[in-house]
């Protein structure tokens, strides 16, 4: 089996690290290609970040039909160009923050969600209630911390973090803790020990919920909006998707 993780960002050191965290929890002979676009932002961090990085995802897609991927995790928290995504292939294609809001839910009544920025923590509350998860979140905080800080200043992001979800833990009256940012990727297992309850951390719930698709043979399904686009022409820098 061959699951490509997808790091919607530009990051290399983020992809390597979300790359370990699938490789982790992976079954023995599932293949883990973690790449990310040659071009988009550095961290997606706005709407307007994740509408750009959304098009390198789906060239992501296009690149990993050619090489015969079996599922595909889009590994930012936004989930970015996740149905264009899905109507490009016939695989799985599984975003963090969906995987991350049902796996959740499978062990606790309740949970909370930690992100980086409050203006993030906005946008995963439209995902939250977009993915009918609205009513099972307690809550969506922010550590207020910038996507880079996870790289640069790794010591200080994680204390914030932990702060944040030993708050979650105390205030919320919650069953599990959802990370909010494909980032915090390595920080799931240490917080668990340190804050006591369940910790979700998204790219490694997406690889496990990826495999059991590709294992129930369940593809996505080409009935209704997630069929393949209509053939159309495209124009300037986009003519290269006409058709």
């Amino acid at each position: 089996m061959r699951i490509r993780i997808i790091n919607a960002n530009t990051s290399t050191a983020m992809t390597d690290k979300m790359g370990v965290a699938a490789l982790n929890v992976a079954r023995p002979g599932t293949e883990i290609i973690a790449v990310n676009p040659a071009s988009g932002p550095l961290t997606i961090e706005s709407h307007f970040d994740e509408t750009v990085a959304a098009v390198g995802v789906c060239e992501e897609i296009r690149a990993g039909e050619a090489a015969g991927t079996n599922a595909y995790v889009i590994a930012c928290f936004g989930d970015p160009g996740l149905y264009a995504a899905r109507e490009l292939t016939l695989a799985p294609v599984i975003g963090i923050a969906e995987a991350a809001f049902h796996v959740a839910s499978l062990i606790a009544t309740r949970f909370s969600v930690v992100t980086t920025l409050g203006r993030t923590g906005i946008m995963a509350e439209r995902l939250l209630h977009e993915y009918g998860m609205g009513i099972r979140c307690r809550k969506v905080r922010a550590a207020e911390i910038p996507v880079l800080a996870l790289e640069h200043e790794a010591d200080t992001a994680y204390r914030l973090i932990e702060a944040e979800c030993i708050r979650a833990r105390d205030e919320d009256n919650i069953g599990a803790i959802v990370l909010g940012c494909g980032g915090m990727a390595d920080l799931a297992a240490r917080l668990t020990a340190r804050i006591g309850l369940p910790v979700v951390e998204g790219v490694a719930a997406a690889v496990a919920l990826a495999e059991s698709l590709v294992t129930l043979k369940l593809q996505t399904s080409k009935f209704g909006d997630l069929a393949a686009p209509p053939a159309k022409p495209f124009t300037g820098e986009f003519a290269r998707y006409s058709c």
